[in-house]
């Protein structure tokens, strides 16, 4: 980090190590994060420079939210098993039988914004959406058309369960293999949030006897995967796999890109028009400045 810099901007594969602050101090006073997490950006490391982090909490919402909803239509209807079984010469249309959406039940874990986009989206196709999130009001749940209700409600009751929760130590492993228990026979699971919210080694279980019957990743604890376990998951006949993919789309790109910029010209406080950096995650490091 050269020493000339007042602000850095990254996306999710730099990282901002306590070795690249430390190279910066003095001049650096700002960490854009294009982008949702700030998983690769040392929070308390910054804070300590009195660096300020920000990221863009919405920018890929709609994104992220919509290859949701396609990978939960995917596992419905065997889109990917069936044309890839096409591209090899076969015709198996009665292997591919799949089931509707409409009067299946979703559980959405985690009702911030690409959770309740995607219920808004998936009560559209009929399907009952209930809720789990400790913070979202039952208000706020039922003005997106979802029953909030705790997680043991949850389990017995979801033929479909998405995650839509950031990853720290309450939520890794919140579906586990204790938790499919309790679940439905023939269960199904998305991830579209973060690698780690819910155990890969459980699923794989849970698909191979059969307690599950199909699972969506598009996150994975290591990027790109390794471990046995992740590629036995990946490789999975039941199972649809995306190399995080969530906010790779054209408008959520451009979408991060503005909200990061407009956030630095807002904290520079020039601007009339750009007032607001509700991206800032660490509050402590911003009152160095004000």
């Amino acid at each position: 980090m050269h020493k000339n810099f007042d602000a850095a901007i990254v996306r999710s594969d730099t990282k901002i190590t306590a070795e690249v602050l430390a190279a910066g101090a003095g001049s650096l006073k700002v960490v854009g994060r294009a982008g949702a997490g700030v998983d690769n950006i040392d929070v308390a490391a910054a804070t300590s420079h009195n660096v300020v982090v920000l990221n863009t909490p919405g920018g890929n919402s709609i994104s992220a939210c919509e290859l949701t909803c396609i990978l939960i239509g995917a596992m419905a209807r065997h889109v990917v098993p069936a044309g890839q079984s096409m591209k090899e010469g076969r015709w198996d249309r009665k292997l591919y039988s799949g089931s509707e959406l409409y009067g299946k039940t979703l559980a959405v874990l985690g009702l911030g914004r690409i959770g309740r986009e995607v219920a808004i989206r998936m009560k559209t196709w009929g399907m009952r959406v209930i809720g789990y999130d400790p913070i979202t009001t039952e208000a706020e749940a039922k003005a997106a058309g979802i029953e909030k209700m705790s997680l043991e409600e949850i389990w017995p009751l979801a033929d479909y369960i998405t995650v839509h929760t950031p990853l720290i130590p309450a939520t890794r492993n919140l579906i586990c293999a204790e938790t499919l228990e309790k679940c439905k026979q023939g269960v199904k699971v998305v991830n579209v949030a973060r690698g780690g919210i819910i155990d890969e080694r459980a699923v794989l279980d849970a698909l191979n006897s059969g307690k599950c019957a199909g699972a969506a990743f598009d996150v994975f604890p290591e990027e790109p995967p390794k471990s046995e376990v992740t590629k036995a998951l990946i490789n999975h006949p039941k199972v649809v796999a995306t190399p995080h993919l969530g906010a790779s789309t054209s408008e959520a790109q451009v979408r991060v890109a503005v909200e990061v910029a407009e956030q630095f010209i807002a904290l520079n406080g020039t601007s009339s028009k750009y007032t607001t950096y509700l991206g800032v995650i660490n509050r402590e490091a911003l009152a160095h400045y004000q």
